[in-house]
């Protein structure tokens, strides 16, 4: 897509309107790479990044995990009720717009139901509209009901007669809800979320000056200094794969006690895997700590280990900061490959080979560390794609490019 200068992208004249449809704004890998973006959009630092407004239309009334942030940097949230019930969201959509509208651009980040919200900004007259595959489920499609199929086949037939352009984070995602042949399509292209790597180069820093010491930081949740602590990052969802996470913690207790699972994030299974810790006598090694967020700090503080054997990805975002950290990182093959960024770091399990296996893996590579070092492992990272500046730098171009095309073609 050809770039071109924009009518009012100077900062000083009206803003361009970038309306984001999100699952909801609590921390997560897609939220938290929005926020960064809003972060450095609002932060005044050129012309590129402050002539976007970002709004955000979210499932539910409540409050989320970064409204406060969000709307301190002066967007918006909108609760537009009624997912169950099509023509009711479809309505609360229509109003949404009336009342805070008009917006350049629409950008939807909800899988499958994007193809709806797309059909709908059609049909209000909004030009630019961007769907956004950050995750594959392809893997678990093919066992769904019918009705669940025919589901699936309407929204990508929407996506795919009402998207004016798309993105994916990775060649996974894109394949899953683009197209299997999404590479002959000029509408859709990859783009990399990135993440904020401020916080590790502090951890670092911080070492450097003997200023950080890991003792206390475990110390502050109760782990003994010499713990095998494995971590994990996700929600607690059936993609996330908590239950075999118990089972390989179960594993690695039976040859090495001393051992601490750490587990952040929330989610609709977390009072089961709770539960499920007790009833598997890992109540003592089990560590809850919710949504945080210090996330960089207790990679670098706490974890010796980080375990990932997600059903499912797009991407697995949070593997890329636990490469940052410089955290050996076992994850599954359903991973995409493009999570494989600080290769002395990473190693592949198949989701087939059982718990004992993943548990050996994790005590062979406590004692068979990586060749290389926390400062080498960031760099590597930030020289990649999945630099923040790098991925809001191209996410301003297409902005621009978009809505320039969107505006020349009338």
């Amino acid at each position: 897509m050809p770039s071109a200068s924009l009518p009012n992208s100077n900062p000083a004249t009206k803003p361009l309107r970038i309306l984001h449809v999100v699952g909801g704004m609590d921390r997560g890998g897609v939220e938290t790479w929005l926020m960064h973006v809003l972060r450095q959009f609002k932060a005044g630092a050129s012309s590129d990044t402050q002539h976007f407004q970002m709004d955000f239309l979210a499932p539910e009334d409540r409050h989320y995990a970064y409204t406060d942030e969000l709307q301190a940097l002066g967007s918006q949230i909108f609760p537009c009720l009624g997912l169950s019930k099509p023509l009711l969201y479809g309505a609360n959509f229509q109003r949404i717009l009336r009342e805070h509208g008009p917006y350049d651009a629409i950008h939807v980040h909800v899988h499958h139901f994007s193809g709806y919200v797309l059909h709908l900004a059609r049909q209000a007259g909004i030009k630019v509209r961007i769907i956004h595959s950050h995750i594959d489920t392809s893997s678990i499609e093919s066992n769904v009901n019918l009705s669940r199929k025919f589901y699936n086949a309407l929204m990508k037939w929407w996506i795919d007669r009402n998207a004016t352009i798309g993105l994916a984070a990775s060649q996974m995602a894109a394949a899953d809800l683009l197209s299997p042949n999404w590479e002959h399509d000029s509408r859709w292209r990859i783009l990399c979320c990135g993440i904020d790597l401020a916080p590790f180069r502090d951890s670092i820093a911080l070492r450097r000056a003997y200023t950080f010491d890991k003792t206390l930081v475990r110390a502050e949740f109760g782990i003994p200094a010499d713990a095998l602590v494995i971590g994990h990052v996700g929600r607690f969802e059936p993609q996330k794969n908590h239950h075999f996470l118990l089972e390989i913690a179960a594993e690695v207790a039976k040859i090495e006690p001393n051992i601490r699972l750490v587990l952040l994030g929330i989610g609709s299974l977390r009072a089961e895997i709770e539960a499920k810790t007790v009833e598997m006598g890992l109540a003592d090694r089990v560590l809850f700590l919710g949504t945080r967020p210090d996330v960089p700090r207790l990679m670098s503080g706490l974890m010796d280990i980080f375990l990932f054997p997600s059903l499912y990805e797009g991407l697995g975002l949070v593997s890329i900061e636990a490469q940052a950290a410089g955290i050996p990182c076992i994850l599954a093959d359903t991973v995409p490959p493009e999570a494989d960024l600080v290769a002395p770091l990473v190693q592949r399990l198949s989701l087939h080979q059982p718990a004992s296996e993943w548990a050996a893996t994790v005590l062979r590579t406590r004692v068979d560390l990586p060749e290389i070092d926390r400062a080498s492992a960031l760099e590597i990272v930030a020289q990649s794609v999945f630099n923040i500046d790098v991925s809001v730098a191209a996410l301003t171009e297409f902005y621009d490019s978009a809505i320039a095309d969107a505006i020349g073609g009338g």
